[in-house]
This record gives structure tokens, C-alpha cells and sequence, in this order.
């Protein structure tokens, strides 16, 4: 890569490191959310997986009403995810990060505002019935594995 201003015809090796970043940024996705394959109980016997799960409450069903803690941790976030951003992105200009540092920090910090929307999400009551079967009226949370599910991976895209 050669980059020619000013009579300059040369890119330091922090110039090359910079543009090597900052191309990682674009090769690189990050997912958070949920693995296909997950299991509430991890038995062969469940039918529906741990994304199928989160997905049907997170979008809802026809006998269950939308409760968007994903959308919900980014919308509410919305301020402290940019600066993060920002700050993963200074690190980089300043040599100090790459991307997949930088990506893994973000993934920690969606992971967490999943998990804490799943705890603290105003969301629509449990039905009635639900209430009696799992004896509690606090949506997606019965046995806690969907919350401890949450993951996040840096994937080639």
C-alpha cells in the first residue's frame, strides 16, 4: 500500500500497522447472541434450542408476547456502545489496540447489556398460567440458562 501526500511516498511502519487494523475492522464481524445447538437442559431429548428460545421471546410468537431484550440492550445502550466504539477506535490510532482487541471488548460489553436487559427488561407479565407453572411472574427468566447462554464470537465476514 503507498499513500502519496505531500511529497511523502512512504508509510512507517505505525502508518502500516494503522491501515493493517483498520482493514481487520472491516474482515472481521462480531456476533453476540446465541449458538444454535444449545439445549435448555443440554439433552438430545429438547426440541427447540437455546437460539430458538431467545428468538421466540425476543420476537415473540402467537402465544407469546415480543419481549426484545436484544433490541432493548442496544436501543437503551445506545450512547455508551458509540463511545465505547470510539475508544476501541483511539486505541487503534494510537497503536495502543487492534481489531480483535477491539472487537472482543465490544463483545464483552453487548454480552453483558443482554444479560442485564434479560435480569432488568420491562417487559410484559408473565401470563397467568406461566406463572403457576414456573413459579415466578419474572419474564425469560426460569432456570437462568438462557441468561448464561449469552455469547459473542469474531467471525471472518
Amino acid at each position: 500500500m503507498r499513500l502519496l501526500a505531500s511529497g511523502y511516498d512512504r508509510i512507517t511502519p505505525d502508518g502500516k500497522k494503522f491501515y493493517k487494523e483498520i482493514a481487520e475492522l472491516a474482515r472481521l464481524k462480531l456476533h453476540v447472541g446465541f449458538q444454535h445447538g444449545e439445549t435448555e437442559d443440554n439433552s438430545a431429548a429438547d426440541i427447540a434450542d437455546i437460539a430458538d428460545i431467545a428468538m421466540w421471546n425476543e420476537l415473540g410468537t402467537s402465544n407469546i408476547p415480543p419481549r426484545p431484550f436484544i433490541r432493548q440492550s442496544v436501543d437503551n445502550n445506545a450512547s455508551r456502545i458509540t463511545a465505547m466504539c470510539k475508544r476501541q477506535l483511539q486505541g487503534i490510532t494510537k497503536g495502543t489496540g487492534t481489531a480483535q482487541s477491539a472487537y472482543e471488548s465490544l463483545g464483552v460489553m453487548q454480552k453483558g447489556l443482554i444479560q442485564n436487559e434479560i435480569l432488568n427488561g420491562g417487559f410484559v407479565p408473565n401470563a397467568p398460567a406461566t406463572i403457576r407453572k414456573k413459579g415466578s411472574d419474572k419474564p425469560l427468566i426460569d432456570t437462568g440458562k438462557m441468561r448464561q447462554s449469552v455469547t459473542f464470537e469474531t467471525v471472518e465476514g
